[in-house]
């Protein structure tokens, strides 16, 4: 399995690099051999390559996230953090992602899940999957523990779980229309275990509400995450950023009882 290591700009601008000795072109650096660039250099160590000065760092969530390959919009960290914590996803659990995407939300559950923990992801879009495979690959050198890991391409409606898993800890949902296999995902759910959507639009929370409730699974927590940045301000103290972010989709979760 290849390894990979992190190199950090100032300014957190992050690459993942893979320890090999053949050359390889990582645009915002340039071409150079990792391994002889990088065999001497310790984590903590400053190394300059070609007209750049970066910090070889550990590669953990924080640098996979920032140095990862996107195609689709991904789930950000307070949305992802969030919907980890209120569905208990923990380490040694079974997990299904439906859209998987670029492998954002992917890869903060892979980091709790542990090398005891499956995870299953679904993605009907080939070109989002290369994106979100390669992103998936870099986590599986990079993270000290890494959970058997299953790509499904194809359509979530069509997909079995047969010789995979016979049940789910969680499913999150994060589809255009999570409404129609709200039903027959949730009889994948072991009792306890919940389902969550990720929904960009009131409308379409309300369907997925609706759709729990008729599936027979209690609405544990309905709503949205808003978060506010705070910068230092250069005269001194600390004042609110110019640009909030607030809301980036309504997020259901619904318990199997």
């Amino acid at each position: 399995m290849t390894e990979f290591t992190a190199l950090r700009e100032e300014d957190g601008r992050t690459y993942i690099v893979p320890l090999q000795e053949d050359e390889l072109k990582i645009k915002g650096i340039g071409r150079f051999s990792p391994i002889k660039v990088l065999t001497d250099v310790n984590k903590g160590d400053r190394v300059t390559i070609g007209q750049k000065v970066l910090t070889c760092v550990e590669v953990g969530l924080p640098e996979l996230r920032k140095g990862m390959k996107r195609r689709a919009q991904i789930i950000n960290p307070k949305d992802a953090g969030f919907l980890l914590a209120w569905m208990g996803i923990g380490a040694g659990q079974n997990v299904l992602e439906a859209g998987h995407g670029s492998g954002g939300l992917a890869l903060h559950i892979a980091n709790v899940l542990g090398a005891n923990g499956t995870l299953v992801s679904v993605e009907n879009r080939p070109e989002h999957a290369v994106v979100g495979r390669e992103n998936m690959l870099r986590a599986s050198g990079a993270l000290r523990e890494f959970p058997n890991w299953v790509l499904i391409e194809g359509d979530i409606a069509e997909t079995s779980f047969d010789g995979i898993v016979d049940e789910f800890d969680a499913i999150i949902l994060d589809l255009p229309e999570p409404w129609p296999v709200i039903a027959a995902l949730s009889k994948k759910l072991r009792y306890g275990g919940r389902i969550a959507c990720y929904c960009p639009v009131s409308s379409q929370l309300e369907k997925a509400w609706e759709a729990c409730e008729e599936a027979g699974l209690n609405v544990d927590w309905a709503g949205e995450m808003m978060e506010r940045v705070w910068t230092k301000a250069s005269r001194g103290g600390v004042r609110p950023g110019n640009t909030p972010m607030g809301h980036t989709a309504f997020l259901l979760i619904a318990e199997r009882v």
